[in-house]
């Protein structure tokens, strides 16, 4: 009896033994994952304190002020932030009703919550999202993904308590509303209440818009106003009456909001405009701010443009035509850009950097990429010898064939009259007279003339080709038309520009243009070589760049000059002009000019071109 006993009283031990390991690897267990949970969260906070700071959508518009552009965020979505004071009471208190009623008692964990979650979870054999705090919510978005593990929930936990810790109830619930996801790539409470009913004043929220918008978090896709199901009415009919329940709203609003029917804002023309033209001013923001593109596009910035909405329209339509352009070559479509500025201003009214421009796209408007041919000659040859006053337009010049060294310019139709005056020889565009007169005023003061007007040129543009576009890296439409928004002004120069002002988030202005004009030539230059432009339209070779308008402006052509290729074929095509009004230069050509992919064309094509899109755009000016 003795022995049965000892061996009883040994298994009994041993089972307690095991108990007591047990129980003590439990409480390592415990202890552990309470010191995970207690440094955890305050590890990550310290290693990422960017996430606390929310991105937000900048947005871009044009002079009148319309919205051009929403910037949207790296993961694809749109973000307004809003202080807390901003939004109404209301909206607050239903947000708390529905999602964390006891969000200013807890310390992050709603350990009531969490024990009703624990025993759910046991009843159907797995792990839920029951019993997280608005505190909970805020820290999964922020730093975690959306896996239903136990480690993701311990890490949640932790990274709650964290914040409670680092931030106040102010904060976190400010930060909740402005970051919790609303469906249809929305992001915070003013996001949403832009996109669904339209208002931007948080405040001017109804009862019934304010249930809609507290019903979306438990599902975005699926409770969303926009659903085209039963869903998010029947999900609003709950919020509202927990509303209700709460005391937020009496039983007849609550009745006056269940039967108010809910109409979308009215829809708006999505049909976007600019593409080029917010490429390169974003480009010129980050050249103004040192922000990178990334901070610009995130920061909540507003960036407000010179954009003509009615000229960008014109010129966009127009580059739509095919009948405005040269036929296509084999394998290429004829491409085209275009810059229109307001000499008055220097504001850049309208710009393409393309046919088909899109986002990120090749912006053939400010890329110095191309020969300016003859329009080039006012800027390098005729401008300089008026502004040294010992020229004017009745001035007689040399036609003679001659030869410069190894340069042996020659007129394009091979005749040559011996001399002509100043005033034919552009109107003509004539090629020997124009090399005659650089040689005569001098390179180095035709080089710092075209400075004045905002080209500079190189060492290897030290040569007398210059005088009929032979620019060593090429010239950009938007250079051109600077240049000629010169003559256009009276002689004063005034920077080109497309952003007038950029505001932050609060809206405190962080730039603003302010025109730093100069007289850079003299006013009697710009009279005379204005006046002879004009001629150069309505009697030489610009004249299919004429208008209901007075019109200055100058042709350009660059031959393709490729062994077996027409002596036609060419290269660039440019007109460059101006009216009262608006300056604009207009480039065609190819991408890769071969032999397979050349115009036939002359410049009168580009002259058309300029001509349809200033008529239109100039539709609204008397």
């Amino acid at each position: 009896m003795s022995g049965l006993q000892a061996v009883v009283r040994r298994k009994l031990l041993r089972s307690f033994y095991y108990a007591f390991d047990l129980a003590v690897i439990l409480a390592a267990l415990v202890l552990a994952g309470l010191f995970y949970v207690h440094e955890y969260g305050g590890i990550v906070l310290g290693r990422y304190p960017e996430k606390l700071v929310l991105r937000e959508s900048s947005v871009i518009t044009a002079s009148d002020g319309t919205v051009l552009r929403k910037i949207p965020l790296p993961e694809s979505g749109y973000r307004v932030t809003a202080e807390l004071e901003e939004m109404p009471d209301l909206l607050i208190d239903t947000f708390l009703a529905v999602e964390d009623r006891s969000f200013y008692l807890h310390h992050g964990l709603d350990y009531k919550g969490i024990a009703r979650a624990i025993l759910n979870n046991t009843a159907h054999f797995q792990v839920s999202e029951g019993g997280s705090t608005i505190t909970q919510q805020l820290a999964r978005n922020l730093f975690l993904n959306r896996d239903k593990n136990m480690l993701r929930k311990l890490n949640e936990a932790s990274l709650a308590l964290a914040l409670e810790k680092r931030l106040s109830k102010h904060d976190i619930l400010q930060l909740y509303l402005n970051q919790i996801y609303m469906g249809d790539s929305q992001h915070g409470v003013k996001a949403a209440a832009e996109h669904y009913f339209g208002i931007s004043d948080l405040k001017k929220l109804d009862i019934m818009q304010i249930a809609a918008l507290a019903a979306i978090p438990k599902g975005p896709s699926i409770y969303n106003p926009l659903g085209d199901s039963e869903l998010p009415v029947k999900r609003r009919e709950l919020v509202l009456g927990i509303m209700r329940q709460q005391g937020l709203i009496t039983g007849e609003e609550m009745m006056a909001a269940v039967h108010e029917e809910y109409k979308p804002p009215a829809a708006v023309n999505n049909k976007t405009i600019g593409a080029s033209y917010i490429d390169a001013a974003l480009q010129e923001a980050t050249r103004l701010t040192g922000k990178s593109r990334e901070e610009l596009q995130t920061g909540g910035y507003t960036i407000v443009t010179g954009m003509n909405r009615a000229a960008q329209s014109a010129l966009e339509e127009s580059f739509r035509n095919p009948d405005l352009f040269p036929p296509n070559g084999k394998d290429q479509q004829v491409e085209a850009a275009m810059v229109m500025i307001d000499h008055r201003t220097g504001e850049i009214v309208a710009l393409t950097g393309g046919r088909n421009p899109v986002t990120g796209g090749l912006n053939r408007a400010v890329i110095d990429a191309r020969q300016p041919g003859s329009a080039f000659k006012p800027i390098i040859v005729y401008g300089p010898v008026l502004e040294s006053g010992f020229y004017t337009p009745e001035s007689m010049l040399q036609d003679r064939q001659a030869a410069y060294g190894s340069y042996k310019p020659e007129n394009l139709n091979g005749t040559y009259q011996g001399q002509m005056s100043m005033k034919q020889a552009l109107q003509q565009s004539v090629n020997a007279p124009a090399v005659w007169l650089l040689q005569q005023v001098g390179i180095s003061k035709a080089q710092k003339f075209a400075a004045k007007l905002g080209i500079e040129l190189t060492q290897e543009d030290y040569n007398l080709s210059i005088a009929l576009g032979g620019v060593h890296t090429g010239v950009s439409p938007l250079k051109m038309a600077q240049a000629y928004s010169v003559f256009a002004s009276g002689g004063f120069f005034r920077e080109a520009h497309m952003v007038r002002q950029i505001k932050d988030s609060k809206g405190r202005v962080l730039y603003s243009h302010h025109s730093n004009e100069r007289q850079a030539i003299s006013p009697l230059t710009a009279e005379r070589m204005t006046g002879m432009l004009r001629s150069v339209v309505n009697e030489g070779t610009g004249k299919k760049a004429c208008m209901n308008r007075p019109v200055a402006g100058k042709t350009g052509t660059t031959q393709l000059d490729l062994p077996g290729i027409s002596s036609k074929a060419n290269r660039d095509l440019w007109f460059v002009g101006y009216t009262p009004e608006w300056t604009a230069a207009v480039w065609m050509g190819f991408d890769r000019t071969d032999q397979n992919n050349y115009m036939t064309a002359g410049s009168g094509k580009a002259a058309a071109l300029f001509s349809a899109v200033m008529s239109k755009a100039l539709e609204g000016y008397k």
